[in-house]
């Protein structure tokens, strides 16, 4: 069975590729894609919102990144850059890691997968946010009450990214 990827198109941080008779987009410049399941002592999920240019809308999501994207860091471990964008997204830093599972996002059209984690026993200690290139929202949100608060999300006409669903099956 032939598995290499023919490159179609080449942009700055993606291939658009085929691999044997199926087209879709390979980021060549990640070695790995994170996503967090934060919960504060209080029992409040963290949940970030940004505008997504690909979706034309603001998307409300759990907080999340790319790992080895960073001239120098290509081997950057994914527990530690979880830890990283944790703290970047959010300001906040946790003592409790748990790795939780890992799968496509969309395996009919990219070959990312994503490794979810769960952060307990948290502290802020910064004001995230983002990097210099992000304009994020930080949210922290009752467990107890994020179900309707995302539907007054949904309704304003932000988008819910399903991953948030996923990481509020293991927060709770």
């Amino acid at each position: 069975m032939n598995n290499a990827m023919t490159v179609l198109y080449r942009g700055k941080h993606v291939d658009f590729v085929r691999r044997r008779k199926w087209e879709f987009v390979h980021r060549r410049t990640v070695t790995g894609i994170v996503v967090i399941a934060a919960v504060t002592p209080e029992k409040k999920i963290l949940l970030v919102e940004q505008f997504r240019p690909p979706v034309n809308a603001r998307v409300i999501e759990l907080p999340a990144g790319l790992a080895g994207d960073v001239r120098g860091s290509e081997r950057e471990d994914l527990a530690e850059a979880a830890k990283r964008e944790l703290m970047e997204e959010t300001g906040y830093a946790a003592s409790g890691w748990r790795r939780l599972f890992f799968g496509p996002p969309s395996a009919g059209a990219t070959s990312e997968v994503v490794t979810f984690f769960k952060a307990t026993r948290l502290q802020k200690q910064g004001k995230g946010g983002g990097d210099a290139h992000e304009e994020i929202t930080v949210h922290e949100v009752p467990v107890r009450t994020v179900d309707a608060w995302l539907k007054r999300k949904t309704a304003r006409g932000m988008m819910i990214d399903p991953k948030v669903y996923a990481g509020l099956y293991f927060v709770r």
